[in-house]
């Protein structure tokens, strides 16, 4: 059987590489509220990992709504599923820790060199090397420099009027520090912190971004590694994930096409398609997604395709949309795919029960055709609120 986990910490976990790690209590709580969100993306006859208060009746009233075989597992209940495939959000030493105490057979799980060896490939030193690889594709943009001391930070820095400094590692919207063009001591000392902890610092030029877009990939450790879909997703002024678009591949591309030649994006994932599977084929099972921009050159007023910011070399957020409108999603609907954070329970209560009243949700046949539909439990204690919002396409899409 397979076993889902939803371990949204799993970056936080990779840039500290201990496997006593324990995440902040903000990321705890993520994983808490939106621990059943798997059941969305999970392949039928599996298990989801997730406490059962609120989240068992919650399951049954979604399997009554769409056509879900998957059940819910608890943590006290993993020795009875010792010998099960885990699939979680992303693998990191202590995830590894903690279904080893747990109950899981530890030849079912990734050995510590597999893991040493999954760690570098979430590097972002690694998004450098395949933006390399993607460099003379026309109507692309695109430069980073991995930096390995104070001078070359405070070269590159004042090189350029923007720039954005990263660590290796780090989780959405975090390990970033945004520089224009002077290297201040509290730049060098973020510089020092991150070279002592990782060894080294990416370095970016800050481009015009006009929109957020992903493509996303399956390795099936076989040798291949398949295309499986866009993504348009938003994120907030320092990065950080906020939702997704669920519309057809087609509409992906006619949207692209507002910006530059379809032929770009086509050259992009097929020469992406031939570089992840040099490096993943045969060392990485499951999805990733490379993030990107549609950016606007300010002297020529023109646009580009920024064609490797970031590789998730783990189960993301623009998977879970994709498969989520794949499988859920009546044809010629549209709508949003989001998460959400509240300061405090009430407020979450308020806003859900809003939504509840203003989008009632119509499903017809399996799939949702409009309103608001919560992917798991609000429960009293939730401040983490995962939902998808549908309406009926104005286009007729034939299409989809």
């Amino acid at each position: 059987m397979k076993l889902y986990v939803f371990n949204p910490d799993t970056d936080m976990a990779l840039a500290n590489n201990e496997e006593n790690y324990i995440a902040p209590a903000s990321a705890r709580r993520m994983a808490q509220d939106l621990a059943l969100l798997p059941i969305w993306y999970a392949q039928p006859g599996s298990a989801v990992l997730a406490p059962s208060a609120y989240n068992a009746d919650y399951l049954q009233i979604m399997k009554r709504m769409f056509p879900l075989s998957v059940q819910l597992v608890t943590e006290p209940e993993l020795p009875d599923y010792a010998e099960s495939q885990i699939i979680p959000w992303g693998w990191n030493l202590a995830f590894r820790k903690r279904m080893l105490k747990g109950g899981i057979a530890k030849h079912k799980l990734p050995t510590l060199e597999e893991l040493k060896r999954l760690r570098a490939f979430s590097s972002r030193e690694l998004a450098m090397v395949v933006l390399d690889g993607l460099h003379g594709i026309e109507n692309c943009c695109g430069l980073a420099n991995y930096l390995n001391d104070i001078p070359a930070c405070q070269e590159f820095v004042e090189k350029y009027k923007r720039t954005v400094l990263k660590a290796p590692w780090s989780s959405s919207g975090k390990g970033l520090n945004w520089c224009r063009g002077i290297f201040t001591d509290s730049i060098a000392g973020w510089c020092q912190h991150v070279l002592d902890e990782q060894e080294g610092v990416i370095g970016q030029p800050v481009y015009n971004k006009i929109e957020d877009f992903a493509l996303e990939f399956y390795s099936d450790g076989r040798g291949r590694v398949l295309f499986t879909g866009y993504s348009l997703f938003l994120t907030n002024e320092k990065g950080a994930y906020l939702g997704n678009l669920l519309v057809t591949p087609e509409w992906v591309e006619n949207w692209i096409t507002e910006y530059v030649p379809l032929v770009t994006l086509v050259q992009v994932r097929e020469r992406l398609q031939e570089l992840l599977t040099v490096v993943f084929g045969e060392s990485y099972t499951g999805y990733l997604g490379v993030d990107m921009m549609i950016c606007r050159d300010e002297e020529t007023q023109s646009y580009r395709i920024h064609p490797c910011v970031e590789i998730n070399v783990r189960m993301n957020m623009g998977v879970a949309a994709h498969l989520f409108r794949e499988n859920f999603v009546a044809p010629g609907t549209v709508g949003n795919f989001n998460i959400d954070y509240y300061p405090t329970n009430d407020a979450l209560q308020e806003e859900h029960k809003q939504a509840m009243e203003q989008y009632p949700v119509v499903i017809e046949n399996g799939r949702l055709v409009s309103g608001y539909l919560p992917l798991v439990p609000v429960t009293p204690k939730s401040r983490y609120r995962a939902y998808v919002l549908c309406y009926k396409s104005r286009v007729n899409d034939t299409n989809d």
